[in-house]
């Protein structure tokens, strides 16, 4: 008892202090958890010739901030910073897809997800990928493995551009940057397809010398170490696997595999170097930027903080002896875009677990697959949450039935374990060999009404971590006010439903003997509604929907257990 007591004051006091650190966050102060979100520093401004190298052989992008503007640009040669901002960027849009290059390096410096909205601002498009003060996550490539004393083009190099349509209108937007360094042409082409956020890209070398050349491609994404816009405060093992942010790689030889940032800053991270398959990627909540290198080549991975606050993952693949006068193309493909399972698992292998669920993956998996169906049959992601709930509900109910008859006949006998408590008072022995005997008399098992809960956790779990990971509910509505599943209640409608079901629950069950518990479980309605006032409504409407349930089913139960009871006694 003592230790029941114990464990329902922790859960109460951590309760508490969850509730008050969400609070402190949704008022704009830090967050009681780890220090505030830290940002990019603008980098000092260097020439090419000084750009440092990476251990791998390719190169860091140097910046220069504007004194007019104070943004942040990349620097070309030849070209004043103020020019490079004004004229070196070029926008392409597909149907899905804005995509912004910087001509210095063929850079994509800003994706804009045109299907989904702003975390700030509803009427505007998601940006993923961007370079802005305070804030760098660029995809970039080029050629390394050039002979002492020459340059091979890469992501620092001017390009030009030789595609003239900016828009896709057919099926297929193709689109070509070419840049040429002593006598080596590069030529990146990314090909955009309607309603694909996967992108074609080839990279062509054409060696123009007497001499026979052996470049390598890299394929790099660069990210500083600030959360994404939107991110939750709440600690990891509430917000499930789908709070991490970070980089993770596949391959056949280690499958999947991810590294946090801090990892990679103390040199920790541990990988797969080498591999002929696979990918890359940088995760977030609900997006992600993949590259996908041609399967069955050999290449190499490598992490690295580039400066403080500032890393890159790449792979580096060599291209082979390119003969004088000739050419050869490496292709790759490039996905910027949402965590969608299906497209990912089709682009490349492993690539869908992305979405991470865990160790619950067996679990979740099914869920998930179930969770789509549905959708399929009634088009409304509010709607496929309550009835994939009550499907979940309805194949446990045999569990759950034993639960609550546990718990109707402990009801039953409250009355007698009290009075058992004021005839032995402090006599913990024999109090407790009474409660023992009055058990076996009423055939009552006192973890009957534990362990068919027990068992159903890890599916409700998965559930749990489905919904919170399924980019599906981002700006899907449910009902009247709630408008996106994803953001929390805008009134805060469902919350206060949650805390009266708990309450109702409350009452169903057997009151603690013990008063000092009896008064924490009566408080923990208002500390779970009020951590719930900050979540998804979608995961909300789930424990809304999953309790009326369980109340339902407690309450036939027990009335049919108490009508049972009466009649047995006439």
């Amino acid at each position: 008892m003592d230790i029941r007591r114990t464990i329902l004051l922790m859960i109460f006091s951590f309760s508490l202090l969850m509730l008050w650190n969400n609070w402190q966050v949704h008022q704009g102060n830090p967050p009681l958890f780890g220090a505030p979100t830290p940002t990019a520093k603008p980098k000092a401004e260097t020439s090419d010739a000084a750009a440092p190298a990476s251990s791998a052989g390719v190169p860091v992008a140097p910046t220069a901030t504007t004194a007019s503007t104070g943004t942040t640009v990349a620097t070309v040669p030849g070209l004043s910073p103020s020019a490079s901002a004004a004229a070196q960027t070029v926008l392409f849009k597909s149907d899905v897809l804005a995509l912004t290059f910087d001509l210095q390096g063929a850079q994509l410096i800003r994706t804009d997800l045109l299907a989904f909205p702003s975390v700030d601002d509803p009427l505007k498009s998601f940006t993923l990928l961007e370079r802005a003060p305070g804030h760098t996550y660029v995809v970039q490539s080029g050629l390394t493995g050039a002979p002492a004393g020459v340059a091979f083009p890469n992501h620092l190099a001017p390009f030009v551009l030789e595609t003239d349509a900016r828009d896709l209108t057919g099926d297929t937007l193709v689109i070509k940057f070419a840049s040429t360094s002593g006598d080596v042409k590069l030529t990146k082409t990314f090909t955009l397809k309607r309603g694909a956020y996967a992108v074609d890209v080839s990279h062509q070398i054409e060696n123009l010398s007497a001499q026979p050349i052996s470049p390598s491609v890299y394929l790099q994404i660069t990210r500083d170490g600030s959360d994404p816009a939107g991110t939750s405060s709440a600690p990891s093992f509430l917000s499930g696997p789908a709070s991490f942010v970070g980089a993770a790689i596949y391959s056949e030889q280690e499958k999947f595999q991810k590294v946090t940032l801090s990892e990679v800053e103390k040199r920790k991270a541990s990988y797969v170097k080498q591999a002929d398959n696979g990918w890359f990627a940088f995760i977030q909540h609900y997006f992600v930027t993949a590259w996908v290198p041609v399967q069955g080549k050999s290449r190499t991975y490598d992490m690295t903080e580039l400066e403080k606050n500032l890393y890159a993952i790449r792979s580096i693949e060599p291209a082979g002896t390119v003969a004088p006068n000739s050419s050869l193309t490496l292709t790759s493909k490039l996905w910027v875009g949402p965590q969608d399972q299906t497209a990912l698992e089709a682009l490349a292998p492993g690539l869908e677990l992305v979405v991470d669920y865990g160790l619950l993956t067996i679990i979740a998996k099914p869920v998930f697959a179930l969770m789509t169906w549905i959708f399929s049959l009634i088009g409304n992601w509010g709607w496929t949450i309550v009835l994939l709930t009550v499907l979940i509900k309805a194949a446990f109910y045999p569990l759950s039935a034993a639960s609550y008859r546990s718990m109707a006949k402990m009801k039953m006998v409250a009355p007698r374990l009290q009075a058992l408590k004021e005839k032995f008072g402090d006599d913990r022995q024999k109090l407790n060999t009474a409660m023992m005997e009055m058990y076996r008399t009423e055939k009552i098992n006192p973890l009957g009404g534990c362990l068919p809960i027990v068992i159903q956790i890890p599916v409700f779990i998965s559930l749990y971590y489905v919904l919170g990971s399924s980019v599906e509910l981002r700006g899907a509505p449910w009902v009247l006010w709630v408008h996106d599943l994803a953001v929390r209640d805008p009134y805060f409608i469902l919350p206060v439903v949650m805390m009266l079901t708990m309450f109702v629950q409350m009452r169903l069950n057997p009151t603690p003997p013990d008063p000092v518990q009896a008064k924490v479980m009566m408080f923990m309605p208002l500390v779970f509604g009020g951590m719930m006032f900050f979540f998804p409504s979608g995961l909300v409407l789930y424990w809304c929907v999953n309790n009326i349930l369980s109340i339902a089913q407690q309450w036939y139960i027990t009335n049919k257990m108490a009508t049972l009871a009466t009649a047995a006694h006439r």
